[in-house]
Parts: C-alpha cells; structure tokens; sequence
C-alpha cells in the first residue's frame, strides 16, 4: 500500500503560530484582538466605490496575466513619482496577494537546494515559501539594542557568499519595525552584483514609515539588468487586506516569464478588484498620508504605555505598525500568549511565530483606534500586574 501523505517539505510545515493563538480565542466576543497584521478600520470609499461599480457593472471576466494594462500604467506613475525615476510597465505584473508575490519570485529564481539568506525575526510565509520549494534557507538575525533595532552589515555580508542563490528583505521589517538605512543599500547592492545573487524585496510596508513618505528601497539604485524583484502590495498603506491583490517589479527580461508562472498560479487578478487598486494608486496620496499620522500616533501611544510597565522593553519601530516587545522572564512566548488571550482576553502574536530569532518576543499591531489600543493595553498591565 502506497500512502496518503504530501511531500516531506509540506509535512514539516506547522500552522502559524499566530494563528494558533488566534484559535484559542475563537468563538470569544470579549477578545481584544491585536494578533493579526491589520487595521481595524475599513478600506477607503473612494477605492470601494469603482469597484463596486466594475463589480455591478458585471466585469467579472478573465483578465491579463500580468494585469490590466491601465492598471500596470498607474502603477508605473505612482513608482515613479515615489522613487524619483521611472519604472516601466515592462517590469510590472500585478499578483493576486502580496504573499503571491512572493511566492511567484521565490518559483522564478529558487530551485531545490539552493541557499537562501534571510533577516529575521520575520513573517514566517517568508522562510517557508522556498522551504516548500525545497530550498535551504539560513537567518541573519536582527539586534535589539539602544532601544531599536539594528542589522550588522558586515555579518550579512559574510553570510552573502558565492553559493547564494537568493537574499531576501524585508523593510520596514514584520514583526521588528526595523527599516534598512539609506546609506546601508549601497553595499548589500554591490555583494549581490558581485556573486549574482538575487535580491528579494518585501517591500509591502514602505509607505508606513514615521519620518519620511517612503523608506529607503533598492529600486533607485538598480537598473533592469539588476537582478532584484520587488514584492508588494495594497494590504497595508490603503487598508486592503481582505481584496488579496498585490505586484511585482522584476528585470524586464523576467517578465513573459512571469506571465506564464501567473497562468499556472492564479492566472489573474480579479477586473473588479484592479479598479479599486487603480483609485488607490491615482488618487490615494493624500489619503496614505493620514494613515501614516494615525500610525505614529498610535505607535507614541502603545509604546510610552509599554515602558511604562515593569520588565518590558520595547524597542523603537522605524515603519510598519507593529510593537515588538519583551516581558522579563518570558522564555516562551506561544504560552504566553495563550495564557493572555484565557485570563486577560488579549489577542497578541508570540514572537516565536517569526521565527527562533523571535522566541521570547510579542508582536502587537498598534493599526487599531486609539481607544481599543488603550482598552488592550489597560488589560496587559493588569496581567502583567496580576502575575
């Protein structure tokens, strides 16, 4: 007899940790939850409003590959305006999902064996997606000190060796807050020219950032015949999580390729969709703006409360909307986290779900009212208190 099971590499795979947590809470209503990566409000109506109306207007069919030309048109205007040069839509595909993203760039350029370099802690459908694909892949961890976060260059750099296949970035980075600085890109640049290494870039938090309009990115400094494939999406900067649509900034040479590997993934996105993303990227500046001024302030708010606790550090985030903070003698953040959501009705993410780098670390997504934040942080004193 033959058995039922899948591959090796899929049997590894566990349930997010995050969403282990998640489950323990369900069928709870006096959860405050904060585990998730999203806002708590609604996406924009001047983005619902077109697609609403594809949507009833009946545009339900099949759609480009590589997606709507009009749409791939805005997108080449938006980068272009945000990174001071252009882009050009022979280098742009829009995906279904930034995780599809990545997925698709790690299926174009990884093959079984390869070695992949990460940083990390970080989302963990980053590292699994080339395990799937029966890559290996090695972690060059982040450091908390001086109260932020911190990369040693030169410790990435040693790991960027001739045997590389890929590295992948993530800045802002998910779960740490930690962003690439400007002066740093220049030689990670030049490692991965030197060897042909591909360059990888989760960029789906660029917009969030608490100094700038966008953080420091690689698509300045590159030109087509670089090899480096951005991954993003319209998730986080104009509240989309739920609509799963996403893009890709690849060589121009990569892209028919790209087209066929969507064919066999998703084959498209969705009409409908497309012409909410295409409002978001022709009229929604003004708008990321004031998602950016909420998040600093929620950030301020969630964490001044945070070091107002005792035991807690939490360093500073330079992007995205997350704090990431530990509770002295916390050595296992899963239970932690279980025993939050059963005693305190606090939804958070284990630090251990991004990773080993991560163990002993708890994500909070601070993209929520200033109200239910203070409500989640009123009960996290209270536990803290109680233990």
């Amino acid at each position: 007899m033959f058995d039922t099971l899948p591959r090796p590499e899929v049997q590894g795979l566990r349930m997010s940790r995050i969403r282990e947590v998640a489950n323990a809470g369900l069928g709870r209503d006096d959860i405050l939850a904060f585990w998730f990566g999203e806002s708590d409000q609604p996406t924009p109506d001047f983005i619902r409003e077109p697609a609403a109306r594809a949507l009833l207007d009946g545009r339900t069919f099949y759609t480009h590959n590589l997606g709507r030309a009009d749409v791939r048109e805005s997108l080449s205007a938006y980068l272009g305006r945000l990174h001071g040069g252009p882009i050009g839509v022979d280098r742009l595909a829009i995906t279904s999902a930034g995780v599809n993203a990545v997925m698709l760039a790690a299926q174009l350029v990884v093959s079984p064996g390869d070695r992949v370099v990460q940083v990390g802690p970080i989302w963990p459908n980053v590292p699994e997606i080339p395990r799937i694909l029966s890559a290996r892949v090695e972690m060059v961890p982040l450091e908390a000190a001086q109260g932020r976060w911190r990369l040693d260059v030169d410790r990435l750099l040693d790991a960027l060796t001739p045997d590389t296949r890929a590295l992948v970035l993530n800045s802002p980075n998910n779960p740490t807050g930690w962003m690439i600085p400007a002066e740093d890109r220049a030689a990670i640049l030049q490692r991965c020219r030197r060897y042909g290494i591909w360059l990888i870039c989760d960029d789906v938090y660029e917009r969030l950032t608490f100094d700038r309009p966008t953080a420091p990115s690689f698509l300045p400094l590159t030109t087509g015949e670089d090899r480096i494939i951005g991954t993003n999406s319209f998730s986080k900067a104009w509240r989309m999580t739920g609509w799963r649509l996403g893009w890709m900034v690849t060589p121009p040479r990569l892209l028919e390729s790209l087209g066929v590997l969507i064919e066999y993934n998703t084959s498209c996105a969705p009409d409908f969709v497309q012409e909410g993303a295409k409002a978001a990227l022709d009229h929604g500046e003004a708008y990321v703006a004031s998602v950016r001024a909420e998040l600093a302030a929620a950030r301020d708010q969630v964490l001044s409360a945070l070091r107002a606790m005792p035991g807690v550090e939490a360093p500073q985030p330079d992007g995205g909307f997350y704090a990431f903070f530990r509770v002295e003698g916390c050595a296992d953040s899963l239970q932690f986290c279980k025993d939050l959501v059963t005693r305190a009705g606090l939804g958070l993410a284990p630090g251990s779900a991004f990773g080993e780098e991560g163990e002993g670390w708890i994500r909070w997504c601070f993209a929520a009212r200033p109200e239910k934040n203070a409500a989640g942080l009123a009960r996290l004193a209270a536990y803290l208190a109680s233990r």
